[in-house]
């Protein structure tokens, strides 16, 4: 299989404090690869490298076959529009509705496109994660869970290679954390993409995970199918998917 995102030897630290030392991580084509982990252990500043938005203080990015040192402005924009990003909160713009935000992109980067373009587009990614009905309303008039379904439609209306999710079922009840772990499932049979979805929820990680990878202490300590990581034997491993207390195991990063 085709490695899209390659991460080689990454290190990250801010004010000094070291947060990713020497992650090591390749996501194939067409997999939904889910990091999982304490929190403050990295995730979500690895999702930011592969995007971009942090630069590696040692290390390499590879996406799509390009380092991303090595891009300029112009280059590394092009690479981003193939990439759709979930943020925790969904981000969305509270005085625009929820088509007026899943719209932003296109506006922004597709200004080749009629209206009628695309509201269609538009209409489609809402209809894909069950928000059509709620096309005309506000951030503040729906849940939490369609707020992330609704940012998630935004993150998908370009049509993007690769989909990053931070976080997607943070702060939801079991009921809207199942229905995103099927968005998240069905997106991907619907558009082919790659994912990459950072989590501390062993249920949603088993649940959409072609592999699953462990970052601990700036490191990915396991890398494997939701079976591998389930039956490890490393003893920080099964302590985290159990859910046990930390007890002796120290947090990193």
């Amino acid at each position: 299989m085709t490695d899209v995102i390659v991460l080689e030897n990454l290190h990250k630290a801010f004010d000094g404090v070291p947060v990713l030392s020497g992650v090591d991580l390749r996501v194939r084509k067409g997999e939904t690869l889910v990091i999982i982990g304490r929190s403050g252990t990295g995730k979500s500043v690895t999702l930011k490298h592969i995007i971009g938005l942090l630069t590696p203080d040692a290390g390499r990015v590879t996406v799509f076959g390009q380092d991303l040192s090595q891009l300029g402005q112009k280059e590394l924009l092009g690479l981003r529009l193939r990439i759709g990003y979930l943020f925790q909160s969904g981000a969305l713009l509270n005085w625009l509705t929820i088509a007026e935000n899943v719209a932003l992109p296109l506006r922004e980067h597709r200004r080749d496109l009629s209206e009628e373009e695309i509201h269609r587009r538009v209409d489609e990614k809402l209809r894909l994660v069950d928000m059509l009905g709620a096309r005309n309303k506000l951030p503040a008039e729906v849940s939490g869970g369609m707020k992330k379904r609704a940012g998630l439609a935004r993150a998908i209306v370009m049509d993007p290679e690769i989909i990053l999710y931070d976080e997607p079922t943070s702060g939801l009840d079991p009921v809207m954390a199942a229905a995103i772990n099927d968005l998240v499932r069905r997106t991907q049979r619907a558009t082919g993409a790659t994912q990459v979805v950072v989590t501390h929820d062993m249920q949603s990680a088993y649940t959409i995970g072609d592999r699953i990878a462990m970052l601990y202490q700036g490191r990915i300590i396991a890398l494997g199918t939701p079976e591998e990581i389930r039956e490890s034997r490393d003893p920080v491993v099964r302590q985290f998917v159990r859910g046990e207390a930390e007890g002796p195991i120290t947090q990193g990063g």
